[in-house]
């Protein structure tokens, strides 16, 4: 077992009485998951989006075969480090200061007691096409045709012509104005705006991706730290 660090007090100041208290007891959830499974992962994800997040908590609130349930905390880096120990002084157990350096920016964390092979080959697999969100940039060109265009109901003519489409009514059909053939809705490298987006998604077109990688993991029985992501 790695050395015990467990008297070691959070001191959390210039706060009020309840968010104080909010705040130490989030540091004690996360002890406690620390105290009750065998390995914790760090993760970083991409185009989070909560429903889909929402189907890894369910995989993981499901319990192993020692009846045991896992935990994941997401958000509150910054307590999140607290609780692990932010240098070696600090620390909460052996190496925990190593995950807390690197628990910034858009992380989480899984502690689990599944095997790790298991664990890892979720992950692995874990990829899911996703309509991009402004902001993001489009990994490629998109191209409309006037044939995907005209699928359209000519209600629709309006909505197309606020998000930027050049478009008519010719014949009963919604189509490209000018005899267009094809029109190019966005360009590799391009950050997308809000109205780009809209038009991806009423053409179906997915050009994002959610994905979790997994960036480090450390188990409780030594104190073992390994990064994982490359």
């Amino acid at each position: 077992m790695p050395k015990s660090k467990r008297s070691k007090a959070v001191v959390l100041t210039q706060t009020a009485k309840k968010t104080r208290e909010h705040k130490s007891e989030f540091v004690d959830e996360v002890r406690e998951a620390i105290d009750n499974h065998d390995t914790l992962y760090l993760f970083s994800y991409e185009n989070m989006r909560s429903n889909k997040f929402k189907s890894v908590r369910l995989h993981f609130r499901e319990p192993d075969m020692e009846g045991k349930g896992s935990r994941i905390f997401l958000g509150k880096n910054k307590l999140l480090q607290l609780a692990m120990g932010k240098t070696v002084e600090e620390e909460y157990a052996d190496n925990l200061s190593n995950v807390a350096k690197l628990t910034s920016g858009s992380v989480g964390l899984l502690f689990t007691s599944r095997p790790t092979t298991e664990v890892e080959e979720f992950f692995d697999t874990l990829r899911e096409d996703d309509f991009a969100r402004a902001g993001f940039e489009s990994p490629r060109d998109v191209i409309v045709t006037n044939e995907m265009v005209s699928n359209h109901p000519v209600s629709m003519m309006e909505l197309f012509r606020k998000l930027g489409l050049p478009v008519e009514v010719n014949n009963g059909k919604v189509v490209l104005i000018g005899g267009k053939t094809e029109h190019r809705l966005c360009k590799q490298g391009e950050v997308l705006t809000a109205e780009q987006c809209k038009a991806l998604l009423q053409f179906g077109i997915k050009l994002s991706e959610f994905r979790i990688q997994l960036v480090c993991r450390w188990s409780a029985s030594n104190g073992d730290f390994q990064m994982l992501e490359e």
